[in-house]
């Protein structure tokens, strides 16, 4: 994917974005970003931790690291999910349902490439509010999850679950502590998160 070029080697792509923006001319219409990319810059700004996975085996590596780092090894962990329970069972965690353990392990529907958000609903969290849940999070995604906008990933939740629409269908969008006079995120709980992203395109 060149959005992971582009992070390893921001100085060439300086020196691209200007030579492309001299040609194009001042009044021509912005280039539109791929959606990877967008996701990635949006996400950033919003203030997540994202570790890019090429296989199973990094997936696990990152999750080791992320422990260590946040010294989160014998510690409580939120999850609801039987499949990463397993998946990340030997890691010496003691997986509950508590808002009160250290950080809280899902999946996700999508990653939304417009705001850099995570569509989640009740399949992740039940029926609790964000802010029933611990304060860290640690999301497994891939990149077949990454889409453009809000609107299809409704649309996808609706096509996966014909039988059973999910409930609680919300965003996270905050990962860092919002100013106070930033309106804009009233009400919503602001996320220590990191994005465990799998390749599987």
């Amino acid at each position: 994917m060149n959005l992971f070029k582009r992070f390893l080697n921001p100085k060439s792509d300086n020196i691209q974005d200007s030579s492309d923006k001299e040609e194009r001319g001042k009044y021509m219409p912005e280039v539109k970003l791929p959606t990877d990319e967008r996701f990635m810059l949006n996400f950033k700004n919003n203030g997540g931790k994202f570790i890019y996975c090429e296989d199973e085996n990094e997936v696990l590596e990152a999750f080791d690291n992320i422990l260590l780092e946040n010294d989160w090894y014998e510690k409580d962990c939120c999850c609801f999910d039987e499949n990463l329970k397993s998946k990340f069972g030997n890691f010496n965690l003691h997986f509950n349902y508590s808002e009160n353990a250290a950080f809280y392990l899902s999946t996700c529907e999508y990653l939304i490439g417009n705001d850099g958000s995570i569509l989640i609903c009740s399949n992740q969290i039940k029926e609790r509010k964000l802010i029933e849940l611990p304060n860290s999070f640690v999301i497994l995604s891939s990149t077949s999850q990454l889409i453009d906008n809000i609107g299809e990933g409704l649309r996808g939740i609706k096509f996966k679950n014909k039988n059973n629409i999910p409930s609680n269908i919300t965003t996270i969008k905050n990962f860092e502590p919002q100013k106070e006079s930033d309106f804009m995120s009233y009400g919503s709980s602001s996320k220590d998160l990191y994005l465990l992203l799998l390749e599987d395109l």
